[in-house]
């Protein structure tokens, strides 16, 4: 009896055993699935220069597959902001990929003064890289001067390096900067007499075949042609008139008016250049990013992969013509019908629900203030060498030299620390002295000292921007900040890079694999895009990244 009570025992044992180790392969089996509803591919879409009210504004000109259906089935973050300045294009792409800002990720404009160098640098220049593609230098570019990590790095080491990631824009900068440093390719539009798709050696010694196959289309030349405008030119009603004063145009062209003939403009305007600042580039970017995916068979498997994708000429085109102007209108809802043709795409190749895209802006852009003076709103234009010449006539009387200023770049000077030791002059007797005359100008509004970014603990308001974009080893001694409204820019066009909302308040929407349907109108910021997107791929944030996860936009 005993000898049976023990058997059962030992039965319902090993039993129970079984049954334990059976639950342990179906918790790693589910944990595998788990890992298999990472979408296979993130598309990350930033449009430069894109005001958030771009998106309300012309909304009733888009179609259906486009923006609205980002809108519809995503999740749009209305009050979206940045939360650094300055809002220019090279931080506003790494903000977005890194989850932090110019104060930790280094980048601090497009190109500022390097203070130990003593000359000015581009924020992806590279001397010990060779271009590939192009026998020109517009090649030699890598990301080496950033200091933090994209999300798409840490997807590469999440992966082990099998998760493919390749960066796609018009601009080196906006191609290179948000893929960070692991990627397999970044590729970008050098214009002029070849109007090609380059790389450096930092990535390959030589182009893929389908990226030769591409420029040897003559896709790029097939876009000099006419461009009028997509519909009706009286029915575009969200902005000005088509002839006013406050526009740019081409070169070869009296007036900045419809139609352009780009095929007789170009030799005037920088070749294959000019399709920059026409729609016709946001066409040639979208045909280049889906022979990416094509090509690089991106999405083609479990482990997911990264596309980013930069249009640039939305930002040209309001350099040149302006926020309200009928070109940046026409070149929207032709943007519309791009977003559409990759979202098609991207269904077809990838599979519906097995993506995940979100699509935001680096900056806004101001009105064109001499619009905005025709119409009695308060808007300036700063005079810098009348300025400049008044600061030096300044720094000359009271310390007797001119050469204590090594800089001025980005609304920032940059003293020079060993003449001011060498005169036995105390360094921020010398910046606050500065600050007291600067604060006097017309249009300067606050004026802040390289200390007072060091040593403050700023959480609201302009000098909390200032402080997030202020990094102590590139950054300047002074930081100036105008009045709202008010540029140092051509009395012609759009610009950007202010703390003020028309720069800051940009679009964000979620789509796609793992994103609720929604939207909201809570605050979010521009850093909370990459460890949203890492939270969902389940991976680690990028190393230096300050940003929140926006919980309510990712499914439970």
């Amino acid at each position: 009896m005993k000898r049976i009570l023990v058997f059962c025992v030992t039965w319902m044992f090993i039993a129970t055993c079984f049954a334990q180790a059976d639950q342990i392969k179906q918790n790693v089996e589910d944990k595998i699935l788990s890992n298999d509803q990472r979408p296979k591919l993130v598309v990350g879409i930033v449009v430069d220069q894109m005001r958030y009210d771009y998106l309300t504004r012309f909304y009733d000109k888009f179609g259906n597959g486009g923006f609205k259906r980002l809108v519809a089935d995503g999740y749009n973050c209305k009050n979206n902001q940045f939360n650094y300045v300055p809002t220019y294009t090279a931080p506003g792409h790494t903000s977005i990929y890194t989850g932090t800002t110019p104060k930790y990720h280094g980048i601090i404009g497009n190109g500022w003064f390097d203070k130990e160098t003593k000359k000015a640098v581009y924020c992806a220049e590279d001397n010990s890289v060779q271009s590939v593609g192009t026998e020109s230098a517009a090649g030699q570019m890598s990301p080496r001067r950033l200091k933090s990590t994209t999300f798409a790095d840490e997807n590469k080491l999440f992966t082990q390096m099998r998760g493919k990631t390749i960066g796609i824009s018009l601009k080196d900068r906006a191609a290179i900067l948000p893929v960070g440093f692991s990627a397999d390719a970044a590729y970008w539009f050098h214009g002029a007499l070849e109007g090609n798709w380059i790389t450096s050696t930092y990535y390959m010694d030589d182009l893929p075949k389908w990226v030769k196959s591409f420029n040897k289309s003559d896709k790029a030349k097939s876009y000099l042609k006419i461009w009028d405008t997509r519909y009706d030119i009286n029915t575009y009603i969200e902005s000005g008139s088509d002839l006013n004063e406050f526009e740019g145009g081409f070169y070869g062209k009296a007036t900045a008016t419809f139609p352009y003939d780009l095929a007789s403009l170009n030799e005037r305007n920088g070749g294959f250049d000019i399709l920059k600042s026409t729609p016709y580039g946001n066409n040639l970017t979208t045909d280049f990013a889906i022979a990416a995916i094509q090509g690089e068979d991106l999405g083609g498997d479990n482990i997911t992969d990264i596309l980013t994708i930069s249009y640039s000429s939305t930002d040209y085109i309001g350099h040149n013509f302006g926020v309200n102007s009928k070109e940046v209108e026409d070149t929207y809802i032709r943007l519309d019908e791009d977003i559409e043709k990759l979202l098609r795409y991207l269904d077809q190749k990838v599979g519906i629900n097995e993506y995940t895209l979100f699509l935001t802006s680096d900056h806004g852009a101001i009105h064109v203030p001499s619009y905005l003076q025709s119409v009695k709103i308060a808007s300036g234009y700063i005079d810098a060498p009348a300025m400049n010449k008044t600061f030096l006539a300044f720094m000359n009387k009271k310390y007797g030299a001119v050469n204590l200023v090594e800089n001025v770049s980005n609304n920032q000077i940059f003293l020079n620390h060993e003449k001011i030791e060498s005169l036995k002059l105390d360094l921020e007797d010398v910046q606050e002295a500065i600050v007291d005359e600067l604060i006097k100008y017309e249009f300067i509004d606050k004026v802040y000292t390289a200390k007072s970014m060091v040593e403050g603990a700023f959480t609201e308001g302009i000098e909390a921007l200032i402080q997030n974009g202020y990094n102590q080893k590139r950054s300047g001694d002074i930081i100036m900040v105008y009045d709202p409204a008010v540029i140092s820019y051509a009395k012609t066009g759009s610009t950007h890079g202010s703390g003020q909302n028309y720069d800051t308040h940009v679009p964000l929407l979620f789509y796609g694999k793992g994103i609720m349907k929604g939207s909201t109108t809570e605050e979010t910021k521009v850093v909370d895009i990459a460890p949203t997107i890492s939270a969902l791929l389940e991976i680690s944030f990028p190393n230096a990244n300050t940003g929140k996860v926006i919980s309510k936009a990712i499914e439970k």
